[in-house]
């Protein structure tokens, strides 16, 4: 951001000094003011919309990394882990089972781990948190 905005101070100074430049030699003779005025406009127009398009670009984020380390520490099974994708993408428990290939009781059962571990009560509030400590995209 800062070499940015040096750079587009260079390109100020140096229209400046342009102008201050064509206002001393023959080709402010030649032409009239105006024409140079509109040239310099146009640069610094050109410019101006320039450095909006480098301040403003946005990067494309890289792929996403799960949270391992949050993970680990909240005691969380790679079953579970399934699960709460699950959850995430809104599957009843029914759709989940048959996905994984268990039973509903098994998902309800992983389900209630989850929620013990994450400290929640509601799938909402499981999948709220799990996007805050970067378990989920």
């Amino acid at each position: 951001m800062t070499r940015t905005v040096l750079l587009w101070a260079l390109v100020l100074a140096a229209g400046a000094f342009a102008l201050q430049w064509l206002e001393y030699r023959f080709l402010a003779r030649t032409f009239s003011l105006e024409v140079y005025v509109a040239l310099i406009g146009a640069a610094f127009a050109a410019a101006g919309v320039w450095v909006g398009w480098r301040l403003n670009a946005r990067h494309a984020p890289g792929p996403f990394e799960p949270n391992t380390a949050a993970m680990t520490s909240l005691g969380l099974t790679r079953q579970e882990v399934k699960v709460l994708e699950r959850l995430a993408a809104g599957q009843s428990n029914k759709e989940i089972a048959r996905t994984l290939g268990v039973s509903p009781n098994t998902v309800k059962t992983h389900a209630a781990n989850l929620f013990a571990k994450l400290e929640v009560s509601r799938r909402t509030q499981a999948v709220r948190k799990a996007r805050d400590l970067h378990l989920l995209p």
